[in-house]
């Protein structure tokens, strides 16, 4: 009997690959799922399959330094540009990120994206049935790939295969706008397990199955499975974590607390109020402004005495949406800031670049609030972030309602982001929160998420493949106590 392994599919590398001037670039990839799934690989020997972030060739062996780095092999997908433009840039941003966040006027229902989206999960499918084996586990992400396990099932692999959604997953009346909704179900149950963050995402995706499909749903001792001929697929919630220890060692740390004494001494004498978002019109980054906005009207008390820093993690700057998000984010700014500027004092400072991990530490040790107000998130990894790296328990959590972590984070300051003055309000209340109060919650906090880790995140959901599926007499897979080797197709 070999060893099981595990073959886990989603977007992207861990590494981002350019060519420039002749010469090949490889670079650490940022986003939530692959700093998640770096921490999951540290369990087990790893292989990572997936797209460079190029639309050149990329051959397996340039690869090979930066796979000896994170202890896993790297396989890398080939995309045209047509394909990156209509897959990527087309259905998967334009359909299913806006539709899933609520947001369907935003979609974009091009018949030709849907076509180049069964194509690309076609591709992914063709590498992963390469390399896989009766007794692995392939392991889907995110929305991106949603037909591979479909595909690989028409190729005849009999492996294990589970899918994890990244993001929410809608209502049927939001769903059922997706003119084809009915493929990406029948797709979806072609895996024996489904993941979601959420009980309202796994609600809601029983609910479309069981309106349009012919499924069947039962519960078999607190498991729910959807039930079709010859298929039986498991249904569950399993909100993702962050490596909490690594966050928090590292924000103990010297260099980190040098980075904030000189973060400290720059913004002298204020309360810091702290954004960090990706450049995202789900994140809510204008009306967290008007928020902010809002409170220096209603309360000129504060007034020189505290700051909104706002880090901007620059995404998609080719896409006209998205820089006309950004030149609407500097306008308010500006706006602001000339409204309310003092001599010596400068309410929003604006940030547009992603910063290096200790840079970032130190600005979540410094800050005495967080305001993390997504429009809706699957989950939200910086309210965790934030909450890890608070190693001294002084900082306050403002959290969206609408993010995925506020079903775990209750001792946050919940809000909604689309109420301008409840924010500004709640905002208030963070500032003025009893020293004690801030301590109490921030440490409850920090509990929650050093137990619902990244690591208690990935076993819980693979501990689901352990059991036999349908009529496939298969191995266990080992879970980090006990490591076997992991193979990731992102």
């Amino acid at each position: 009997m070999t060893e099981p392994r595990i073959i886990i599919v989603s977007n992207r590398l861990p590494v981002t690959v350019s060519h420039a001037g002749g010469s090949i670039d490889i670079r650490p990839s940022s986003g939530g799922l692959v700093t998640a799934m770096r921490a999951v690989v540290s369990d087990y020997h790893a292989s990572w399959i997936g797209w460079t972030g190029t639309d050149g060739e990329v051959k397996r062996e340039w690869l090979a330094p930066a796979a000896a780095g994170i202890n896993c092999d790297l396989f890398p997908v080939t995309l045209t540009p047509e394909q990156v433009s209509k897959f990527y840039y087309g259905f998967s941003n334009e359909i299913i990120w806006p539709l899933f966040h609520d947001l369907q006027s935003r979609c974009n229902f091009d018949p030709s994206y849907w076509n180049a989206y069964v194509d690309v999960n076609e591709t992914y499918a063709s590498v992963v049935s390469e390399i896989a084996r009766p007794d692995d586990i392939i392991w889907v992400h995110d929305y991106h790939l949603a037909l591979v396990g479909s595909s690989l099932r028409r190729r005849g692999v009999r492996s294990r295969i589970a899918f994890f959604q990244h993001i929410p997953f809608p209502s049927l009346d939001i769903f059922s706008k997706l003119p084809w909704r009915k493929q990406v179900l029948e797709a979806l149950l072609e895996h024996d397990v489904i993941g979601f963050q959420t009980t309202r995402d796994s609600r809601n995706f029983v609910q479309c199955c069981r309106a349009l499909t012919t499924v069947k749903a039962k519960r078999d001792n607190d498991s729910l499975y959807m039930y079709r001929p010859g298929q039986r697929s498991n249904v569950v919630t399993v909100p993702i974590g962050i490596d909490f220890d690594e966050f928090s060692n590292h924000a103990a740390s010297e260099e980190v607390l040098r980075e904030t004494r000189l973060l400290r001494a720059a913004l002298p004498r204020v309360r810091i109020i702290l954004g960090v978002d990706r450049l995202d019109y789900t994140k809510g980054i204008p009306e967290r402004l008007r928020a902010f906005e809002s409170l220096l009207e209603n309360h000129p008390e504060l007034h020189r005495t505290v700051v909104l820093v706002q880090i901007v993690v620059p995404s998609r700057e080719d896409v006209p949406r998205y820089r006309d998000l950004r030149l609407e984010i500097e306008q308010l700014v500006s706006r602001i800031n000339g409204r309310f500027t003092h001599t010596g004092w400068v309410p929003i400072h604006f940030v547009y670049r992603s910063l290096a991990r200790p840079q970032l530490l130190a600005h979540y040790r410094a800050a005495d609030v967080a305001l993390v107000t997504p429009l809706k998130d699957g989950m939200n990894l910086v309210a965790k972030e934030f909450c890890a790296a608070q190693v001294d328990c002084t900082g306050v959590l403002v959290l969206s309602e609408f993010a995925g972590a506020a079903l775990q984070m209750k001792e946050a300051l919940l809000v909604n982001p689309n109420d301008i003055q409840g924010v500004a309000e709640s905002l208030h209340r963070a500032l003025m929160l009893d020293p004690r109060e801030r301590r109490r919650r921030m440490q409850r906090l920090r509990r929650t998420v050093r137990r619902e880790n990244v690591h208690h995140w990935s076993a819980h959901f693979l501990a689901h493949l352990q059991m036999d599926v349908g009529d496939r007499k298969l191995y266990p897979v080992a879970l980090p106590k006990d490591p076997g080797r992991l193979v990731v197709a992102v």
